[in-house]
């Protein structure tokens, strides 16, 4: 299927791995012109490098602390200066460090809300205007499982995805006129060095192995296996295409069914 998106720009956060990374990937097989953004230069210009390898397609890397007052308007200037327009946002950022709500100091929660929920705000504030002007754009959160089912020993993630879940359902309506859409995506147990390290810290707490942990989440997800990025990366593309211009205020889970509620 030809998503009809070659040619657009795109900006794609927390993209030097993992999840970020493999939406950057889906679009540039898109024919998509990508910036990805992240905290370390070094790792950004290696991924930079490697996609260019293998697709061929257009990359810049722009280094930025999201979790700044400043960061986020940076970035989207940055891409705006290399990209000239950014037809499609992508938000992801990293989650917030696992443990129960007394495990969790006030700085912690400000850090959580920093660069999960008010990082989004203040890409969509920079980036939004261009697209309003071109009648033309796409808004994709990449929020998690916990945004519909909270995980338990996630308290941070389950808060602070939540508030994205209800920025962007708010802001799907404001700007739907406009040509414009606005979904979150929610990834459920993938293989990505997250998940990695939320089994070994798990694992040292229970005293078992990092696989035994992993063997218990792949108990739960119907299909009986973890998500690969890839996956996560092509529902994402998808939602960023022409054919998707229906679609939106919506949360799509990409989890092998974990999520058991109807809705």
């Amino acid at each position: 299927m030809d998503l009809g998106i070659r040619g657009k720009a795109a900006l794609v956060t927390g993209a030097s791995r993992g999840l970020g990374r493999a939406v950057a990937e889906a679009l540039l097989a898109e024919g998509v012109d990508v910036a990805i953004s992240a905290r370390t230069a070094a790792d950004l210009d290696r991924a930079r490098d490697e996609m260019v390898a293998s697709t061929g397609g257009r990359v810049v890397a722009i280094a930025g602390d999201l979790s700044t007052e400043a960061g986020p308007g940076e970035v989207v200037r940055a891409a705006l200066e290399s990209l000239g327009r950014i037809d499609v946002l992508v938000l992801n950022s990293g989650g917030p460090p696992a443990g129960p709500f007394e495990a969790h100091d006030r700085g912690a929660w400000r850090a959580a809300l920093a660069s999960n929920f008010e990082s989004a705000v203040e890409l969509v504030r920079a980036a939004l205007p261009g697209m309003k002007q071109r009648g033309w754009g796409r808004i994709i959160a990449i929020t998690s499982i916990a945004a519909k089912q909270p995980v338990d020993g996630l308290i941070l993630s389950n808060a602070s995805r939540a508030a994205v879940t209800g920025f962007a359902r708010t802001l799907a309506n404001e700007v739907a006129a406009h040509g414009i859409t606005v979904n979150t995506v929610l990834p459920g147990y993938t293989r990505t060095r997250r998940v990695e390290t939320l089994a070994e810290n798990l694992a040292a707490a229970r005293g078992c192995a990092p696989s035994e942990v992993v063997e218990g989440w792949t108990s739960q997800v119907p299909a009986g296996r973890l998500g690969e990025p890839a996956e996560l990366g092509a529902m994402v593309a998808f939602l960023a295409s022409e054919r998707a211009s229906y679609i939106t205020g919506t949360s799509i889970p990409v989890d092998g069914g974990w999520i058991r509620s109807l809705l």
